[in-house]
């Protein structure tokens, strides 16, 4: 729904209550698509679209990830991030045959980054892309990868990259050596910059819940990151058997509040044991900011 509100605010229409959609959708759903926009910057406080989110109505994609494409170059891995980005909606790429699970998880283990699916997806892509042409179906069959959707993730790339030239966003990278590695930090602090309204917390229980809605969740076992930890961001909400979070990655409660501080506001915050945990974080931000100044 937030696509199709950019998208109107875009051609100019801001009567989005009166609007004669084929299908109208309920007021909350249309509030809660405003107030999305609204926290990714998309639209100011009085509902008129920025010049971030004019921006973000030019790339064919969820607005959470227009805007981590955009922002990409300030954390200096926009390469890396519009090939995330393309991975995650290029398709599936890791297959995982019934009859050969063990094999295609010892595959996907060459990838894997023990603190992101967002960069084990990063990871497989630079290697098939390193690949010769001719190599690369067999590639794909010995490494458990779905060709049709790498040529897919390619393809989305090329176009990614196309409008964010058209639109001068920088294309830069983390890969100081050139040898096909990244900054795992910076990435990861970009994903959240882009993706802070999809957070889940470990409680002391041991259970995940997300943060604000409070859905008790299970980071999905195809997931790379298995050590369990303190916050997560995840791509992807699926309800199956258990609420399963998908294509996670670690993150840092002190980011959060340095890069979100609008959308985790406090006083409006639900008691929950996260609220504990950010309100230190604002603490050892504040601490650290001055500590810069003086």
């Amino acid at each position: 729904m937030s696509n199709v509100v950019l998208t109107l605010k875009k051609l100019g229409i801001d009567d989005l209550v009166h609007f004669d959609f084929l299908d109208p959708p309920a007021p909350e759903t249309l509030m809660r698509a405003l107030e999305l926009l609204n926290y990714l910057g998309a639209l100011d406080d009085e509902g008129e679209m920025t010049e971030l989110g004019y921006q973000m109505s030019e790339l064919p994609l969820d607005p959470q990830l227009a805007k981590l494409v955009l922002i990409s170059p300030d954390y200096g891995c926009s390469a890396e991030i519009v090939t995330i980005v393309a991975c995650m909606s290029g398709g599936q790429i890791f297959l995982r045959p019934r009859e050969t699970a063990k094999l295609a998880d010892a595959a996907k283990a060459q990838f894997s980054h023990h603190e992101s699916d967002h960069l084990t997806l990063l990871k497989a892509f630079n290697e098939y892309d390193q690949i010769s042409r001719d190599e690369k179906r067999q590639w794909c069959w010995d490494n458990f990868i779905s060709e049709r959707s790498m040529i897919s993730v390619m393809n989305v790339r090329r176009q990614l990259i196309g409008i964010m030239k058209r639109l001068d966003v920088p294309l830069v990278s983390s890969d100081i050596k050139g040898d096909g590695s990244f900054a795992s930090a910076d990435v990861r602090k970009a994903l959240t910059a882009g993706m802070f309204m999809q957070v889940a917390y470990r409680q002391r229980s041991g259970e995940y819940l997300t943060v604000k809605d409070n859905q008790c969740v299970s980071i999905h076992p195809g997931s790379v990151v298995n050590n369990r930890p303190e916050w997560v961001i995840f791509e992807e909400f699926a309800l199956t058997t258990k609420n399963y979070i998908r294509t996670v990655t670690v993150t840092n409660v002190d980011w959060l509040v340095e890069l979100a501080p609008h959308y985790f506001d406090l006083e409006n915050f639900p008691k929950c044991e996260a609220k504990g945990e950010l309100e230190k974080a604002y603490v050892r931000v504040a601490h650290a900011n001055r500590n810069k100044r003086g």
